[in-house]
């Protein structure tokens, strides 16, 4: 199971602040989410599979991005994929019809010890354009496996977007404590959290969806780890103030049981749910 960094994680500034000098540091020892990775061989391998992925939009259908009317505010989303690609992970953008070359994000990305290796544009319908990128770790040329990477990666991405569409502050939940303005109304933790566990051959896949807040990639790892889960891989989407995650996890190289799938679930329920009554007791 890969380490999770002990911090508080119910302020987000700190997080933030945290998380951003984490990048400037090498990278902590970790056991990847998945054992076996194959290298790719070549550039141009990794070209015709990021082709190959583009081109098959269908596989979108799992639903990270919801079709926008053209009378409605688009709604910010990043995805990032660590499950469906052997060889990179994929990162997706998607704001209605306003993102631009997205220059500013993919340095911001390079900075963190990243290989942009090809970005990819596709439409969907006039007001829906996303933007598609395969990153690698410059070190080792390999998908990013680190959580804390992963999170990283993830307010990266949200804060340029705060910074570059300060209107996108009202649907994040990090632009309240960075953007122009809070978000209108603040969703209910008890009422957004939905917890499932399903079989998914001889592994199982666990659903996360609840409110969005920074280092909640870290929170849900730290409480995987501690009920001796093992993560495979992941994909983890913030879907405006929603966040929607999934891993691929076994126990002891097999599907979790009914008796860990309740655990798990009453485990992360909890802890999800924790730290706003932890604020409220003041």
């Amino acid at each position: 199971m890969a380490a999770v960094t002990a911090c508080s994680l119910s302020k987000s500034t700190a997080l933030f602040v945290a998380a951003s000098s984490f990048s400037s540091s090498k990278l902590p020892v970790s056991r990847p989410f998945v054992v076996a990775i194959k290298t790719s061989s070549s550039f141009s391998l990794q070209e015709r599979r990021l082709c190959r992925f583009s081109s098959s939009s269908s596989s979108s259908s799992q639903g990270f991005v919801s079709e926008t009317k053209e009378d409605e505010e688009p709604k910010p989303t990043v995805n990032i994929d660590e499950h469906s690609d052997p060889d990179a992970t994929i990162v997706e953008i998607c704001f209605g019809d306003r993102l631009g070359a997205l220059l500013d994000t993919m340095k911001a990305i390079k900075d963190l010890g990243l290989n942009v290796v090809r970005g990819v544009v596709t439409t969907e319908g006039p007001n829906l354009r996303k933007k598609k990128f395969l990153v690698t770790r410059m070190d080792n040329n390999k998908k990013v496996e680190n959580p804390e990477l992963l999170e990283l990666i993830r307010l990266t991405i949200i804060h340029n977007l705060l910074e570059y569409h300060p209107e996108s502050s009202e649907q994040l939940a990090l632009g309240e404590a960075f953007g122009i303005k809070p978000p209108a109304k603040k969703l209910d933790v008890d009422v957004a959290t939905h917890i499932s566990v399903a079989r998914d051959g001889s592994r199982s896949l666990l659903s996360v969806e609840t409110a969005d807040r920074p280092g909640l990639l870290l929170e849900i790892m730290k409480v995987i780890s501690d009920s001796s889960v093992y993560v495979d891989s992941a994909e983890i989407d913030t879907e405006g103030l929603v966040a929607k995650d999934k891993f691929w996890v076994t126990y002891h190289g097999e599907a979790l049981s009914p008796s860990l799938e309740e655990v798990l679930t009453n485990s992360l329920r909890y802890y999800l749910r924790r730290p706003e009554t932890e604020e409220d007791s003041y």
